[in-house]
């Protein structure tokens, strides 16, 4: 079993507070967040979405590598970009979509298996399933030359 963690510190009221973000491995260290980088274009800043973005991204390429690995095809290079849509929703916000973007190379590999590995591993990262809320998760995926 693994537990990470990560600790946010949040000062001020509102608006007008500031939050630090930071995680064990250090790879955000007080990182800031605050309503301006969530809602606003103050890229200063991180938010929600683009962390739950990067770890959506992250752990689909690389579920995806594994189980080409285990398909018996080696990836040689995976470049993912993950979109999470922020929406208001009443008094409040959801997160109502979120868009994979995948493009890889792997040898060997035609289009209908490649299709059908990258579905699965979209259905069956961690962090998909934990996202499981989301009304809509889609996949682009291409396989490049």
């Amino acid at each position: 079993m693994s537990e990470k963690s990560a600790t946010v510190h949040w000062e001020g009221r509102g608006k007008q507070g500031v939050g630090k973000i930071s995680t064990d491995t250090e790879a955000l260290r007080s990182y800031p967040y605050g309503f301006g980088s969530r809602f606003e274009d103050d890229r200063s800043g991180s938010n929600p979405e683009e962390l739950i973005a990067a770890a959506h991204a992250a752990c689909f390429t690389m579920a995806f590598s594994f189980a080409c690995d285990k398909a018996g095809f080696g990836t040689t290079l995976v470049d993912t970009k993950a979109h999470v849509r922020l929406m208001k929703e009443g008094e409040g916000f959801k997160i109502s979509r979120i868009r994979l973007v995948m493009q890889a190379r792997v040898p060997g590999i035609d289009q209908q298996r490649f299709q059908e590995i990258a579905e699965q591993a979209k259905q069956n990262c961690p962090v998909s399933k934990a996202l499981s809320g989301v009304p809509e998760i889609v996949l682009e995926a291409t396989l490049q030359d």
